[in-house]
């Protein structure tokens, strides 16, 4: 029986990896419980595993005294003696006594039993833990054992892992019975045991993927310097090379793409840009954005910003699907990334110009240099340190107060004109509005203002009426919006009409609203007051010659029907639907 036990322990330890002492240690608690449960809490007991044997003895301490008060620890000189036949035995010493381990009975056996099943268990998880506590970032392969309230369960072999559900690639269905490869995101120690956290979408996965790939990266020649990802669709990795003939690059895509196939099949198809990394920070962002070209950068290294300036055809390109590239690449690099048009920039170039422009006294030399510099209006100029100025190449102390003064003066100009700019557009608003009520006012809504015009015709409000500018005010905002000339091609007009007519109209509406406001259209010459006129004739002459012509044709119809009825001819008539 005790050699059985010998062989048990030793069984344990081999397929367990449990130290032989652990395994001891826990038969030892076991049957110090079950003797507990037999002899009392009170009692002082003591469980020891004879190595010789392969027996546990349980022993019970008892201290030799005259009057026994507490039997759970104390024993009368008569009973010591009896028990053990010393001599020198005296008041005061302590005897030890076995207890027969099959005094203690089935429910003590149960309960050492479960004591050693716990122990074993807790020294199994603690194997667990410190064999993977160390693997942290490692790559480890399972199988899907269940999927329990969208967490993956993975069996590892000797142990259970679990991917939490934010730790799965999005759109990635994994069953049981799957096989996956994962990285080892963490391993915590809980007060119910270990827990390995695996992960398929932390960024940290595709590199441990390329360093088992790339040869390169494991011999450290190649490094990864950076990853960004957003699992399931697009990741980009940034890698540099302390060999300066091994391209990094090259090293991680392989002989036809071999390596970076292998790496993409892993994550189930999701795309992987490859880009070199630099220390300079704009050739690295340049680089994070192919595959667009980049035509300019603007570094604003104290708020770690750049401004990309990107070929129109190119800017969506860099923007990707719904600003992935650029989001991914801001992550890559660690900067702020603003993307702008070449068209745009233009524009802004354009409006600083046009505000340093103001600044009396400033060159073009000058005003590109303060443009180079940041410099983007007469207002920055303003606001400016004189100091920092005067750093500029060809700018001295003395011509940096200069300039801080013009721009003030510049400044106070845009803002008197911005004051009178706002002035005439509330004016134009209420004369606008004003135009607007009175037409709405009109019982026909200006209906018959508009067909007095000389310049209009009936063909003419016909067209208005089917693209729904039904009243005289629809149809001048139309004209002002979209300018004389387009209206003009829009409706088949010559300039000179179109200037008639959207002056005339111009003008009965004022008159309509009742205000002294300035006409914006200005007043035709008699001759375009002349070729309007003759166009509208012409044209209604037309109409009503068209018109003629219907009735003609429908009179000389009723005439053949007659005439065939007359010969006896039969007519059919289609039945009403």
């Amino acid at each position: 029986m005790m050699d059985e036990l010998i062989k048990t322990i030793a069984e344990v330890e081999r397929e367990k990896g449990i130290e032989r002492d652990i395994l001891i240690e826990a038969l030892e608690a076991a049957m110090l419980t079950a003797a507990r449960k037999k002899k009392g809490l009170m009692a002082d007991l003591e469980a020891q595993f004879d190595e010789e044997t392969g027996e546990i003895h349980v022993i019970e301490f008892k201290t030799v005294v005259e009057t026994v008060e507490n039997p759970d620890l104390e024993i009368s000189l008569d009973d010591a003696l009896a028990i053990e036949d010393d001599p020198d035995l005296q008041m005061g010493d302590q005897i030890g006594l076995l207890l027969p381990t099959e005094d203690l009975g089935r429910i003590a056996a149960q309960t050492a039993k479960q004591v050693i099943i716990q122990r074993v268990r807790e020294a199994d998880r603690a194997n667990i833990f410190s064999g993977f506590k160390d693997r942290k970032g490692e790559l480890v392969s399972g199988t899907v054992r269940r999927i329990e309230r969208g967490n993956v369960v993975i069996d590892l072999l000797k142990s259970e892992a679990v991917m939490p559900y934010r730790e799965q690639v999005p759109r990635e269905n994994s069953r049981v019975g799957d096989r996956l490869e994962c990285l080892v995101l963490d391993v915590r120690e809980e007060a119910r045991g270990h827990q390995i956290v695996l992960s398929r979408a932390h960024p940290d996965f595709v590199a441990k993927l390329f360093s088992r790939e790339v040869p390169e990266i494991y011999e450290n020649i190649v490094s990864i310097r950076a990853v960004a990802r957003e699992a399931g669709t697009r990741t980009k990795i940034a890698v540099s090379s302390r060999d300066s003939e091994v391209d990094p690059v090259g090293a991680c895509v392989g002989m036809k793409g071999i390596r970076v196939q292998a790496v993409v099949q892993e994550l189930r198809n999701e795309k992987i840009d490859i880009v070199p990394w630099s220390a300079d920070p704009v050739r690295f962002v340049c680089a994070a954005l192919q595959p667009a070209e980049v035509s300019r950068v603007l570094v604003d290294e104290g708020a770690q910003r750049m401004e990309i300036v990107i070929p129109d055809d190119q800017l969506s390109l860099a923007i990707g699907r719904r600003g992935q590239n650029v989001r991914l690449a801001a992550e890559l690099t660690g900067w702020k990334l603003e993307l702008s048009s070449e068209s745009k920039m233009n524009e802004r170039r354009a409006i600083a110009y046009e505000s340093l422009g103001r600044i009396e006294g400033l060159g073009d030399l000058l005003l590109q240099t303060l443009y180079n510099y940041g410099y983007q209006s007469a207002s920055a100029v303003a606001e400016g340190d004189v100091e920092v100025l005067a750093q500029i190449p060809g700018v001295e102390h003395e011509r940096a107060l200069e300039l801080v003064e013009g721009a003030r003066t510049a400044v106070a100009s845009e803002f008197a004109e911005a004051g009178i700019r706002m002035e005439l557009a509330r004016d134009q608003a209420l004369r606008d509005r004003a135009i607007v009520s009175a037409v709405e006012a009109m019982d026909d809504k200006g209906r018959q203002l508009l067909a007095d015009l000389d310049a209009t015709s009936a063909s003419l409000l016909a067209t208005c009426d089917s693209i729904g500018l039904s009243d005289p005010a629809d149809l001048y905002f139309e004209a002002l919006s979209i300018g004389l000339e387009d209206f003009a091609t829009r409706f088949g007009l010559s300039d000179s009409r179109t200037w008639v007519l959207m002056h005339t109209i111009e003008k009965a509406l004022v008159e309509a609203a009742q205000g002294d406001w300035d006409l914006l259209i200005d007043e035709p010459s008699a001759d375009d007051f002349g070729v309007a006129k003759t166009e509208a004739d012409a044209e209604s002459a037309s109409a009503d010659a068209d018109e003629d012509s219907v009735e003609a044709d429908d009179a000389s119809e009723a005439v053949d029907e007659g005439a065939a009825v007359e010969s006896g001819d039969s007519v059919e008539v289609a039945p009403e639907a």
